[in-house]
């Protein structure tokens, strides 16, 4: 078994990451409920938010060993999160369109894309500021 990391959650180095993308989704939802209308605010918003939950649940579960006798723990760690945030995706977005009356889906999927895009690029973005 790998070395647990003692750092809290809100200390990992993806934490920075999630904060950025909690950010892009509020921004993108204004702007929609500015341009487009409450749904459309609603629906952009749930989908970075299911970006977000999914990320978060990645990053807790890929930072929760560190060293390198935990090398095989912090692989398998990896693993289980990136599966486990594909599930927690597609979980999210079933539940979303079967459960969400009014939604606009392509709203709800330029919040999701725009939010992973913020995700991908925070680590450039990071390094600038």
């Amino acid at each position: 078994m790998g070395i647990p990391s003692k750092a809290p959650f809100h200390r990992q180095p993806g934490f920075p990451i999630l904060i950025l993308q909690a950010i892009v989704t509020a921004v993108i939802a204004v702007i929609f409920a500015v341009s487009g209308g409450w749904v459309a605010a609603y629906s952009a918003l749930l989908g970075g938010l299911i970006a977000l939950l999914a990320n978060a649940y990645f990053a807790f579960k890929a930072f929760r060993y560190f060293g390198a006798r935990s090398a095989k723990a912090i692989v398998q760690s990896i693993w289980s999160g990136a599966m486990g945030k594909w599930i927690i995706t597609a979980v999210l977005f079933a539940l979303t369109f079967v459960g969400v009356e009014p939604l606009e889906p392509m709203k709800l999927f330029i919040g999701y894309l725009l939010a992973l895009l913020a995700a991908a690029c925070a680590p450039l973005l990071m390094k600038v500021f």
